[in-house]
């Protein structure tokens, strides 16, 4: 078995998604059977398709719950896959089926933030990651200053909804001092 378990985490604007897609063109280069997925809450951009800030597209399938996920897989796979996934944090149960996947022989790869814009993780994402082969933390840039932002601070939106999906609108990077402020 040569599969491994890839989580790209960070703030809003850190490039997590782009380093998946990037991840995807390889395995799409050697000829790999890939499935996609992405939550069905999450509409920016595309309905459809995982796509970065930037514009780079890729087919995805939606879903409500990893139970879907896991249902694709058993499904259509028939042999181990690799299998990615947009904005893991929203989806429930994501953290147990993906375990689960990889160790049925599935590559997986996972693109999220760690963080909520409270500071505190996200169940399914501290749940996944003491099992993932490599993790590769991927900063954005402050808003406020030049320094890597490791927290994403949210500006607008609904006070009393912890996941609410959106941009640039609702959500900047910001640094430990500027997620913190002065400790």
């Amino acid at each position: 078995m040569n599969n491994e378990f890839v989580m790209f985490v960070g703030p809003m604007f850190g490039g997590k998604t782009t380093r998946l897609l990037s991840a995807l063109d390889r395995y799409k280069h050697q000829g790999k059977k890939i499935y996609a997925f992405k939550p069905n809450v999450d509409e920016r951009y595309s309905k459809e398709e995982i796509v970065t800030h930037w514009g780079t597209k890729l087919k995805a399938r939606r879903v409500c719950t990893a139970e879907e996920i896991k249902a694709t897989l058993i499904d259509e796979a028939g042999e181990p896959a690799v299998v990615a996934i947009d904005e893991a944090f929203m989806i429930a149960g994501v953290g147990d089926v993906l375990k689960d996947l990889f160790r049925r022989g599935n590559t997986i790869l996972v693109s999220s933030l760690q963080l909520s814009s409270t500071g505190e993780a996200y169940e399914e994402i501290a749940n996944m990651l003491p099992h993932a082969t490599r993790i590769e933390v991927c900063p954005a840039v402050c808003s406020q200053c030049d320094r890597d932002a490791h927290y994403t601070m949210k500006i607008g939106g609904r006070e009393d909804h912890e996941i609410e999906v959106g941009g640039a609108d609702m959500y900047q990077p910001r640094c430990f001092k500027h997620f913190y402020g002065e400790l």
